[in-house]
């Protein structure tokens, strides 16, 4: 029971003790009234009554504990907490000298601690550290994290203390260059292979040499005006480990990132078994990519295969269906292109072949699913909060009616806003709830995910995670993962001018899910839309960028038909036809994987797709059901790229334990041994056969200010100071210092004064009446 007036908040501890009032009125009346002496007038029955009945009023009022809450600004110690970062990334800024001196002579005591040295920027990890209660921080730092926590789930951890973190601007004064080199990892002979260049860094006026070999042969020679990026093609015609090499030259701090290096396993092409009773340019586009066979059916021994392509089949005409199936669950792959005599048209829908596949056939139409919008509401949301529910009701807009759709909001806790209900009856309700959301607190992204399965309840289905990203990314990966496990997927959108798209792209990973940015939404109609929400372009759209299958791709042709199916629950949808028609699916099925490519020309070839640059997707369509060109032999090697101080995990397949100097290989398979090496020096390393690349520490791939700091700084309230704004700093300290708090007054003995007061009065009073004669009786009542 309180009210607030004035800023001033007044209430009861115990009311109900209000309650016992009335009856000591009623009680007081029946004594005064009849059990005072008989000799008293009316007029000091009255007086008497009026009296006893303050006093009750009063210790009523004690026993409910009356108070008041009012805010008070508390000056406390101000203190700096400035943290610097000595690592060599911030070798290329202005030093920062003299900082703390200068915050001292304003009066303001500071404590220096270094959260990177040398090639370790755990900047995170320092600045969580040093966080304390209310308190604040100053960071010295260019934010370029090279492990650790991230500053974004430090930011976090600060909202939660009402700690602030503030930085002062680092900009770079010295020339500082680096060059990256990505291209395939594992590789064909005889196939062309795409690979990227990039050089980047700080204050690069000036031109640079940029130079690539191949197994120390030239292939690229460029000069590049301060930074750029040069894509090149290769083609191994040999077996074993390659070696490509980008070095640049000119003048910088660092010499050691000058050179970036990329190993690659060239293996034999994998055979391939396309199956088709017509004459499909398909045929000769594979021959171009891999040991091609060609068939009329599916025969019975599949074992020379890595996978099986069948173009434009009817069920019927398939072959040994049995035969093909224990073939993908036991690892093989499949891939399935459509056609007029495909799918709807071949019966695959009543057919064992047609379980395999991720898609139904002759189901084309609008979906139903079960569908929760978790929408960030936290503090660091704030800002953008009108974003997020913009975009919360752009994706509700999506939903066809038949989905069933709930609503759950979350800071540092879920608080579910909507039931699942079907979105037919719900939508102009759920749309105002949504309108109704207001922000605060820290940000705890798993436990929006987990409020949000909650919702589902026993049901399974899709979350759609609206959010910033900045939080805590290993808990929320956890949870993401947990989701995926139980057959839940992550939707994450990423809003927000500054937005930790790693972090989202991890949930939706983790989950088996999809990232999309805040103008990718319309895409949510492909997956959940029905017959008046349907997706329109202009030709092929690809759904989830993030798969293997479609990372990378560009796509320009339009098909001009594709077959009617609708994709199953759990498969990977990633490409659509112009009216959000799937074209491309996939999902795993035993241990293979499987891909469907409905979108067709009208004589049921594959048009355009075989084309550059769409032609890039059918090559890692059929790549992804391959899987691993070298699954089938023994003793073979496998080790990815590091850099310098990072392990790298070295697999061998064979039927006996590898032995190999410095390294201690355990069994995790059968027939599979896994070891881990960390080198010490950048260059080209072998074990057992197989060559990787040791690169430059991270420490040298990146400089200059990172964006994750000065989101860091907003997040939690800070402010970014220049050097010689020591002045600032020490006046920023004292406000933070001034701590606003709630100060609670008990009033009850005023009351209990108060009474005491009255019965005192009434004594004195009684007392003098019987001293002047003025009452007959000893109690003092004329």
């Amino acid at each position: 029971m309180t009210v607030t007036v004035a800023g001033v908040t007044a209430g009861l501890t115990t009311p109900l003790a209000l309650l016992t009032a009335p009856v000591a009125l009623v009680a007081l009346w029946g004594i005064v009234a009849y059990r005072t002496d008989g000799t008293a007038s009316r007029r000091s029955r009255l007086a008497l009554l009026t009296s006893r009945a303050v006093i009750v009023v009063l210790l009523v009022g004690a026993a409910a504990g009356p108070y008041t809450v009012a805010s008070a600004e508390t000056p406390g110690d101000p203190h700096v907490t400035l943290l610097t970062d000595r690592s060599d990334s911030m070798n290329v800024t202005e030093p920062v000298d003299g900082l703390t001196d200068a915050i001292e002579r304003e009066g303001v005591p500071v404590t220096t601690a270094t959260v990177g040295e040398g090639t370790r920027s755990r900047i995170g990890d320092g600045v969580a550290a040093n966080l304390q209660s209310n308190g604040s921080v100053v960071v010295v730092s260019d934010g370029q994290v090279t492990g650790g926590r991230s500053l974004a789930a430090t930011a976090e951890l600060a909202r939660s203390l009402n700690a602030t973190i503030s930085a002062v601007d680092v900009t770079p004064t010295r020339t500082e260059r680096h060059v990256r080199v990505s291209g395939p990892a594992k590789t064909s002979v005889g196939v062309e292979n795409s690979f990227l260049a990039s050089v980047d860094g700080v204050e690069t006026d000036g031109d640079v040499a940029l130079r690539v070999t191949v197994d120390g042969t030239e292939v690229v020679s460029r000069t590049l005006d301060g930074t750029g990026t040069v894509s090149f093609s290769h083609t191994f015609e040999t077996t074993g480990s390659h070696r490509v090499t980008a070095t640049i030259d000119g003048e910088d701090v660092y010499d050691v990132n000058d050179a970036s290096r990329r190993s690659v396993s060239v293996v034999e092409r994998p055979r391939v078994l396309y199956v088709s009773r017509g004459d499909y340019p398909l045929r000769d586009y594979l021959g171009t990519l891999y040991d091609v066979q060609t068939a009329s059916s599916v025969p019975s021994n599949l074992d020379p295969y890595y996978a099986v392509v069948v173009q434009n089949l009817a069920a019927d005409d398939l072959g040994d269906a049995e035969a093909l199936q224990r073939f993908v669950i036991d690892g093989g792959g499949l891939v399935v292109a459509g056609g007029d005599r495909a799918f709807e048209h071949g019966d695959y829908a009543q057919s064992a072949f047609g379980s395999m596949l991720p898609v139904t056939a002759g189901a084309a139409g609008g979906s139903s699913a079960n569908v929760v919008l978790a929408v960030d509401v936290s503090g660091s949301a704030q800002g953008g909060l009108g974003t997020q529910k913009a975009i919360a009701l752009d994706a509700l807009s999506q939903l066809g009616d038949s989905n069933s759709v709930g609503v759950v909001a979350f800071n540092s806790r879920a608080y579910r806003i909507a039931d699942l209900r079907p979105l037919g009856e719900s939508r102009a309700e759920t749309a105002t709830l949504i309108r109704r959301l207001t922000a605060g607190g820290a940000t705890d992204i798993a436990a929006g995910l987990r409020g949000a399965d909650e919702l589902l309840g026993e049901e399974r289905g899709t979350v759609i995670l609206v959010s910033d990203g900045f939080a805590d990314r290993e808990a929320a990966v956890r949870a993401a993962s947990a989701l995926g496990d139980a057959g839940t997927r992550v939707i994450s959108v990423g809003v927000g001018e500054s937005t930790d798209e790693g972090t989202l792209r991890g949930i939706a990973d983790a989950s088996g899910g999809t990232y999309y940015r805040a103008d990718e939404t319309n895409r949510l109609s492909l997956q959940f839309g029905d017959a008046a929400r349907r997706y329109r372009g202009s030709g092929l759209t690809v759904v989830d960028p993030n798969s293997f299958v479609t990372a990378g791709v560009t796509l320009r042709s339009n098909p001009g038909r594709a077959n009617a199916v609708s994709v199953k629950p759990g498969a990977d949808y990633l490409v659509a036809t112009a009216d959000g028609t799937p074209a491309v699916a996939a999902w795993r099925y035993g241990l293979g994987r499987v891909l469907t490519i409905t979108a067709h020309d009208a004589d049921s070839s594959l048009d355009g797709l075989l084309s550059r640059p769409d032609s890039l997707l059918v090559t890692k369509s059929v790549n992804y059901a391959i899987g691993d060109p070298e699954r089938k032999r023994g003793g073979v090697t496998d080790v990815a790229d590091t850099r310098v101080g990072e392990p790298t995990t070295v697999t061998y397949r064979g039927a006996e334990r590898p032995r190999a100097d410095g390294l201690d290989f355990r069994a995790v398979g059968d027939g599979v041994y896994r070891a881990t090496v960390t080198p010490s020096e950048p260059g080209y390393e072998s074990v057992l056969g197989a060559t990787y690349a040791a690169n430059y520490p991270a420490e040298y791939g990146a400089f200059g200010p990172a964006p994750a700091l000065s989101a860091a700084v907003d997040a939690t309230g800070g402010r970014t100071f220049e050097p010689d704004e020591a002045a600032a700093i020490a006046s920023f300290a004292r406000e933070q210092s001034t701590q606003v708090r709630s100060v609670r007054t008990e009033w009850g003995w005023l009351c209990l004064l108060g009474a005491l007061l009255v019965l005192t009065g009434e004594i004195v009073v009684r007392r003098l009446l019987v001293y002047r004669g003025a009452a007959t009786n000893r109690g003092g009542l004329p």
